[in-house]
């Protein structure tokens, strides 16, 4: 099995379920007693926080990269970063390491064109919905029609993320205003909904909307045990094999 290296923190709340994901897709694949082999790099959510609204994206990208890194430096075969924002800086992290990045936007796109569906709604920060990074990848590489919502529901969506969710807090009226956003990407044509943010879970599920839900932080999960217990050979065998 190889080693996963986890760039979490960003919540914890979201970090830990990737963790639970991961130790139960191992289990479900291996048997009872078997468990991931991962390791976590757990950042201090306040200082990423207070670094995306103040735009200090060169400075995030510094601190991912650093991270990333000693990871590999530890011994990590593959790396996953558990946030959706924090993907602005996939390429950084990735050119900075010698280990796979498996990038959160791809599994998810390749499940909703397996179902054959192609226009989705997104939902996630302000960042993810409005900056090109994460959109643009959807399109330009899977070919996908994307839409996110208005802009009072766009802020609505942020702030229930920023104030609530990352703090672990459930509310039944954050979920209504979601179902109500879902709602309207739907009538605005959306095939599917994308839970863009890796904490958007924790409110609501497939209940919730009239058409699919793809959560982002399930197919990373399922899409980083693929790899980690697939058949080719982990780091210490490609080691040996080398010498």
């Amino acid at each position: 099995m190889r080693m996963i290296g986890l760039i979490g923190g960003m919540s914890w709340e979201s970090s830990a379920e990737y963790y639970r994901l991961l130790n139960e897709g191992v289990r479900a694949r291996l048997g009872p007693t078997a468990s991931a082999r991962c390791l976590l790099w757990s950042f201090d959510f306040s200082e990423i926080e207070a670094l995306q609204h103040a735009g200090d994206w060169s400075r995030l990208a510094e601190r991912m990269v650093d991270a990333a890194q000693r990871l590999e430096a530890a011994g990590a075969d593959l790396l996953l970063i558990c946030t959706n924002t924090m993907h602005r800086m996939a390429d950084d992290v990735q050119s900075a390491v010698g280990i796979p990045l498996i990038h959160i936007a791809d599994p998810t796109a390749e499940r909703i064109a397996a179902a054959g569906l192609r226009k989705v709604g997104l939902l996630g920060t302000a960042f993810t919905m409005e900056q090109d990074f994460y959109k643009g990848r959807l399109t330009g590489i899977h070919g996908l029609e994307v839409i996110v919502p208005g802009e009072a529901d766009r802020s609505t969506v942020h702030r229930i993320i920023y104030d609530e969710l990352v703090a672990g807090r459930i509310e039944p009226s954050s979920r209504e205003a979601y179902r109500m956003v879902i709602g309207r990407l739907v009538a605005d044509g959306a095939q599917a909904i994308i839970l863009g943010c890796t904490e958007i879970m924790l409110l609501v599920g497939q209940e919730d909307s009239p058409v699919p839900l793809f959560d982002t932080t399930a197919l990373h999960a399922a899409a980083a045990l693929d790899q980690a217990l697939s058949d080719l050979p982990g780091r210490d065998e490609a080691q040996r094999t080398a010498k």
